[in-house]
């Protein structure tokens, strides 16, 4: 037995088919064609006429029964959980006997519209039908002037006149409760708790595969190293769990801004097919002149320099702009990975999909919360992680924000700085501190995107503790753990790590109001310490 069947009846080019489906495209309904068992029933030719003289045929001699009899043979072939649109019952006899054999779980949903607008409507109908001279010619079936009295006993009516195909769509699924509560919190959020670089995209691989969605925001301006054997793989646009979790769809929202090129060449790097990553149309692209605006920024502040700031403020400056917007649905290379990731979301959600959502660079360059002017372009907490992503608040069911042992900023610019940072050291006092060989350090500690080497400090207490109130964690990600000495390298338990650290731990848990759920040790595939409980 099917879970639901929603019988569709209503006028020629009421809109039952363009209805039937969309509901197949969003809501994964399998379709029964009416019409197309007629032709098999009856060997008829693909021709309006034609058809209308079979259907009525077989209505006089097997009444509404020749339908019941199509879907029960469909419906044993699916599912018990299925979902079944019939397009489209024509008399209150077949409605009957849907309703006589499947009982509770049938809808009728019944189309119609103006006769005018109907006469209007049907010499742009398009199909491999062979259709008739005129609207008028339809209405010589007795079944067709009739069908309008499928209105009174239809569970739900609508005016396509006055309703958009889109508005008919959501009436519909409200009626039938796909938009009912979601089954969960299904969102997991990823944030940076300082300056960017604290190793988000290795917590965000360890993660990944618990997920059914990955969603990155933000722009290639921060690039997130991933773990992987022979070489680490640094990610710009797409999510860092992307090779970690294959079967993962792969989703980049409308706050995210894209330089084209580069997107290209991740995108056949890693293969993608266009039916795993979709991008939304109003993603922001890059222009070569946001490149070169910003120079001044990579000499003032230490900005990437990749645009990303221009682009987006000329989002913000709209038709006013120039270069003029570009956005993706505007580039043709895009075109087949293009699509509503709004509507994409909200089915993941109707169907309890978990969805790990990754911010980008570190809340103390928040363009609104950091030390501004040396700030990036876009808000980098959880909220605005989620608003770039189209995502509601109340999906969400953890917030880890990952904070290293010794927060970096990107090394200053001659002549300028990248920004303050609280007690500043140097690698040599933090290779002496660790044991770990400084030549190591100063390779390793390069930014992703521009290959500048780090500035680094002492731990922030103070930005701990704003940064938890900004983005309310429910847990925290601990980075280099190694960096407070070399021996946590050899940890894969708690206990193992050092007393220094766990102290450290335990003070980090209670001026942040979190807990300590995952800690790096190194950068390799064993070395993450996961305390989680869920």
């Amino acid at each position: 037995m099917a879970r639901r069947i929603i019988l569709l009846s209503g006028p020629v080019v009421a809109g039952k088919t363009t209805l039937s489906e969309k509901l197949v495209e969003r809501f994964g309904f399998n379709c029964l064609k009416t019409r197309e068992r007629i032709r098999a029933l009856m060997g008829t030719e693909m021709a309006r006429r034609p058809l209308q003289e079979a259907g009525e045929r077989l209505d006089q001699t097997r009444g509404g029964r020749w339908v019941v009899e199509a879907l029960l043979e469909q419906v044993a072939a699916l599912p018990e959980d299925a979902m079944v649109v019939v397009d489209a019952v024509r008399t209150i006899e077949q409605t009957e006997e849907v309703r006589s054999a499947f009982g509770r779980i049938v809808i009728h949903v019944h189309l119609d519209a103006p006769t005018e607008v109907l006469a209007k409507r049907y010499p742009r109908r398009r199909g491999k039908l062979r259709e008739l001279a005129s609207y008028a010619e339809v209405r010589k079936s007795a079944t067709e002037r009739n069908i309008s009295a499928l209105a009174e006993i239809a569970d739900v009516v609508i005016d396509t006149n006055r309703n958009r195909p889109e508005d008919v769509v959501v009436r519909v699924a409200g009626e039938l409760g796909l938009y009912g509560r979601s089954p969960g919190r299904l969102v997991d959020v990823i944030v940076g708790g300082q300056f960017g670089s604290e190793g988000k995209g290795h917590i965000t691989s360890h993660l990944a595969n618990e997920y059914d969605v990955l969603v990155r925001v933000g722009g290639p301006n921060a690039g997130h190293k991933v773990f992987l054997k022979p070489e680490p793989v640094t990610f710009h646009h797409l999510p860092s769990g992307t090779l970690h979790n294959e079967h993962a769809n792969l989703i980049l929202g409308p706050g995210a801004v894209l330089h084209l090129d580069g997107l290209q060449k991740e995108i056949a790097k890693h293969e993608l097919a266009a039916a795993r990553l979709a991008i939304d149309p109003q993603a922001m692209i890059i222009e070569k002149r946001d490149q070169e605006f910003e120079g001044g920024l990579v000499k003032e502040i230490g900005s990437t320099g990749q645009g990303v700031g221009a682009a987006t403020a000329r989002k913000v400056l709209r038709t006013s702009a120039r270069p003029e917007v570009r956005l993706a649905r505007d580039v043709k290379e895009l075109r087949h990975y293009v699509r509503s990731t709004h509507e994409l979301l909200e089915d993941a959600f109707a169907r309890g999909a978990r969805v790990l959502l990754e911010g980008t660079q570190g809340t103390g360059l928040s363009l609104h919360h950091g030390f501004y002017p040396h700030v990036t372009s876009r808000d980098t907490t959880a909220s605005g992680c989620l608003a770039e992503a189209g995502i509601a608040p109340s999906r969400v069911r953890r917030v880890v924000m990952v904070c290293r042992t010794y927060p970096i900023r990107v090394q200053s610019p001659k002549g300028g700085t990248s920004g303050p940072m609280a007690n500043e050291l140097s690698w040599a006092e933090i290779a002496r501190r660790s044991d770990l060989p400084l030549r190591e350090l100063r390779k390793t500690e390069k930014t992703s995107t521009t290959k500048r080497r780090r500035r680094v400090g002492e731990f922030d207490w103070h930005l701990l503790r704003k940064a938890a109130s900004l983005n309310a964690p429910t847990d925290i990600a601990l980075t280099f753990a190694d960096y407070l000495s070399s021996a946590n390298r050899k940890a894969r338990r708690f206990e193992q790590l050092t007393e220094e650290t766990i102290r450290f731990i335990h003070e980090i848990e209670r001026v942040a109001g979190a807990p300590v759920s995952l800690i790096a040790t190194a950068f390799g595939s064993r070395s993450i310490i996961d305390r989680r409980a869920w």
